[in-house]
């Protein structure tokens, strides 16, 4: 268990890895646990798996380049990829050696995202 984390947080992001605990439980301290619980249950749905994007980087060996950076919203990028072999697999490769650092980046925008969305942060 990762030391001041709240249960509610673990409870709904049972798979998140710690990194992005880490980062949700300093967002959302001071938080009432029902706002916590509304946060999770909402970006739940927002967040991407480091497996998944893992996994459509593999993609691009089989000749679907870019489809990881379509999940990520980097759709210019997803283009790019997918019209150059994802950029002579250079860029496949790349990206599956960096493949949780697209997702924690990905991850730490959409949790931004949701706590504003619900108004617990201002904009910044």
């Amino acid at each position: 268990m990762i030391p001041n984390t709240n249960p509610i947080l673990l409870q709904y992001l049972y798979n998140a890895s710690p990194e992005e605990i880490t980062i949700i439980s300093n967002r959302v301290k001071g938080y009432s646990d029902e706002q916590i619980t509304q946060f999770c249950q909402i970006y739940q749905s927002k967040r991407k798996d480091p497996q998944l994007i893992l996994i459509t980087c593999l993609l691009g060996f089989v000749g679907i380049a870019g489809v990881q950076r379509f999940l990520t919203d980097q759709i210019g990028m997803g283009i790019l990829y997918f019209f150059t072999a994802g950029l002579c697999l250079i860029g496949t490769i790349v990206d599956l050696i960096n493949y949780k650092e697209l997702a924690i980046e990905y991850n730490g925008k959409k949790i931004a995202e949701t706590l504003m969305m619900m108004g617990m942060i201002s904009a910044k």
